[in-house]
């Protein structure tokens, strides 16, 4: 059976997280400040790349993934912040005799602490740190591409982001991240790996490295925004010819991207979208999504005489 390869889940969904204040931009929230997001996505594509050749879906047609993921950013300080973010996914396929996969995939919790903040006349320049943990929580099956909904393997991340705005609204933001994945438990007692059979159910996940380059304008009002997005596995197989992919294959990724957020009171509308124009061992993925974000400041504790 001719097969395909979802791109990799969690890092396309926090690619189009909203695009403010998570994990992989320059944004922060205010101390005492709250932010939640409710957000969703829809990925399709009709073809992927087998190693670095590109072939069509010709037996299972147009994959497509709908995810609603929830977000939440609160800033314990201005310089520090604690996010977390938990998806809802769902696959399918238009013409499969092969059901999807659909559950809740991973619960990712992250800090973000800013070291150094550096004023100019008319501009400020930023560096950030982000790391965090991610650990599966449901018992999804990891080996059932490309319909999985996830690699079900716990993740550490840590990375760097460099962040520079003008007072007038305009900003770039350049950010590279490394995270490290665990082994995962397959439903098979055997498994290929670089063409020798491996007598195991626990198969090896490549680590992964990620970066991103944005380019956008911001005030109270709106935010808009383009990107690139690149991740590469450090390791890993390919797919072999007209087999199924496996948790095991070096997925690597290009992507260009585009989005608009639109401020009123305490909440914001966002929209987004993104396309995957070079791979290997990924689908060429064309994702849109929809949010709309929550912001409110929690009460000061009043004083009191003694």
């Amino acid at each position: 059976m001719r097969s395909t390869l979802l791109t990799f889940l969690f890092l396309a969904i926090l690619s189009l997280a909203g695009k403010a204040q998570t994990p992989n931009d320059g944004l922060m929230m205010a101390r005492r400040n709250w932010c939640s997001m409710l957000q969703y996505s829809h990925s399709s594509w009709n073809e992927y790349w087998e190693g670095n050749n590109r072939r069509t879906n010709a037996n299972i047609g147009t994959v497509s993934t709908q995810s609603v993921m929830l977000m939440t950013n609160y800033g314990i300080s201005d310089r520090l912040n604690v996010l977390a973010a938990l998806p809802y996914i769902r696959t399918d396929s238009d013409v499969s005799y092969l059901n999807g996969q659909s559950g809740i995939q991973d619960l990712s919790v992250w800090v973000k602490y800013q070291p150094l903040e550096h004023f100019f006349s008319t501009s400020v320049f930023k560096i950030q740190v982000t790391g965090g943990l991610s650990t599966p929580v449901s018992k999804y099956v990891p080996d059932f591409q490309p319909f999985s909904i996830g690699l079900q393997s716990k993740t550490a991340s840590l990375r760097a982001i460099l962040h520079y705005k003008m007072d007038k609204g305009w900003y770039a933001t350049a950010q590279a991240g490394h995270t490290w994945r665990s082994n995962a438990i397959c439903d098979r007692d055997a498994f290929l790996f670089h063409d020798e059979l491996i007598y195991s159910n626990e198969a090896p996940v490549p680590n992964v490295i990620d970066a991103t380059g944005r380019l956008g304008f911001i005030n109270d009002k709106i935010q808009a925004e383009v990107n690139y997005e690149y991740f590469t596995g450090l390791t890993g197989d390919d797919i072999r010819y007209n087999d199924a992919p496996f948790v095991t294959n070096k997925m690597q990724a290009a992507s260009v991207g585009a989005f608009v957020k639109y401020h009123f009171g305490s909440l914001a509308l966002q929209a987004g979208a993104s396309q995957v124009y070079s791979g290997r061992n990924v689908g060429r993925a064309t994702t849109y999504s929809g949010g709309v974000f929550y912001f409110f400041e929690l009460p000061k504790k009043a004083k009191t005489d003694k």
